[in-house]
């Protein structure tokens, strides 16, 4: 079973790209660094809860769709 967090970076990352936009756009409109972005895609960073926040509102989704 892989982790919650890679699977969560996956899912985040689908949901970047069918929204349309490129990591650092993305990454720009979170107000996060382009660096912190990669590693949330690629299951290296453990976001906290303001930050899936961020990102739910950055893709328009609830929380609940960030998840697998």
């Amino acid at each position: 079973m892989e982790p919650l967090r890679l699977l969560f970076g996956q899912r985040v990352a689908a949901l970047r790209r069918a929204a349309g936009y490129k990591q650092d756009e993305f990454a720009e409109r979170c107000g996060f660094a382009r660096s912190y972005m990669s590693r949330i895609e690629t299951g290296g960073a453990n976001p906290s809860l303001d930050a899936i926040e961020v990102l739910a509102l950055a893709l328009k989704v609830p929380v609940r769709d960030l998840f697998p």
